[in-house]
């Protein structure tokens, strides 16, 4: 009898035929299947797909009499209790690499929309009747030759270096696992502490995941040490940013600006946030592209197939279980 494997979310069938002709899939026949749905399946099933931003609730894996792996649909897995999966002996496993490229995109576009006032324009053109231009308005900053300090440097914040190079960006970073001399100096980066890069940078952005040391990481104390020119690219987790003190220090204008792809309470945004044309807002689409999302759905299965043929997955977040 073929091991039963759950999918939580309508991602791409065509990233899932290697895993539909080894196992017995089950998708939702909506968008997705709802809290109540998941409960009641999630005893008969070996394996679950689950979807970066929509919660795997504990209760949920204490259902899963059966359940021997959670592949997560997403770089990110802060939609998972880690340590209570660990506890049950369940693997949790991601699918980072096919990310990068999308992820890093997104922050660009932001940085290049927000500091070339490129939505800003676009928006006032279709909207004011009166909108002026000249040579002298709706003038904004030039990327080249600006320190763009990167907080992150794992291989989404590596991947933005390589294009802010070719923009003539000049590179800082702060990690909490700073980069070899060889590495640094392969990718023309130099290492900050995390005071020295907000005192420094003219674009900040921000590729580290949510975890306890790292929400709210940017709070009043820390955006009191940015040029009032800087502009802040958030593209990873919402709850990095202290949202409030972002919102006040965007209206007292002590940051120029920010683009954002992420929320402190997505999908709810704030609606001052809404308001301002200082900033470029995007709903959570850093690796919204067709090719991303089919090679996701590829690399959830892969790992599923790997781990039920005995093998390690590639993308294991939980190996102590193994």
């Amino acid at each position: 009898m073929k091991r039963k494997i759950l999918i939580s979310y309508q991602i791409p069938r065509e990233g899932l035929i290697d895993l539909s002709n080894k196992f017995d899939v089950k998708y939702p026949d909506k968008t997705m299947f709802t809290r109540k749905e998941l409960l009641t399946h999630i005893p008969d099933y070996d394996g679950l797909i689950s979807v970066f931003g929509e919660k795997v609730y504990n209760e949920i894996l204490d259902k899963g009499d059966k359940l021997k792996i959670i592949s997560n649909f997403g770089a990110g897995y802060d939609n998972i209790d880690i340590n209570f999966a660990t506890k049950k002996k369940i693997v949790v496993t991601n699918t980072p690499d096919v990310v990068t490229e999308p992820a890093a995109e997104i922050a660009f576009g932001l940085m290049l929309s927000l500091m070339r006032k490129i939505s800003e324009c676009n928006n006032k053109l279709r909207s004011e009747k009166d909108f002026q231009w000249g040579i002298m308005k709706n003038l904004g900053r030039t990327l080249n030759g600006k320190t763009l300090g990167i907080i992150g440097m794992g291989k989404i914040g590596r991947a933005v270096t390589h294009k802010a190079v070719a923009f003539g960006m000049k590179i800082i970073y702060y990690d909490l696992n700073p980069l070899s001399p060889e590495l640094e100096k392969n990718l023309s980066v130099v290492y900050f502490s995390l005071t020295d890069l907000l005192k420094n940078s003219d674009v900040i952005s921000i590729h580290t995941p949510l975890t306890d040391q790292t929400f709210h990481l940017l709070g009043k104390k820390e955006f009191e040490m940015m040029k009032p020119t800087a502009y802040l690219i958030n593209t990873a987790r919402g709850p990095v940013i202290d949202e409030n003190i972002l919102v006040e220090f965007l209206k007292t204008k002590k940051i120029a600006g920010a683009g954002l792809d992420v929320f402190e309470n997505e999908p709810t945004i704030s609606k001052d946030l809404l308001a301002m044309g200082q900033v470029v807002l995007t709903p959570h689409i850093g690796t919204g592209t067709i090719e991303t999302r089919i090679e996701m759905a590829k690399a959830a299965s892969r790992n599923i197939i790997d781990f039920f043929e005995g093998k390690i997955p590639k993308y294991v977040v939980n190996k102590e279980v193994l």
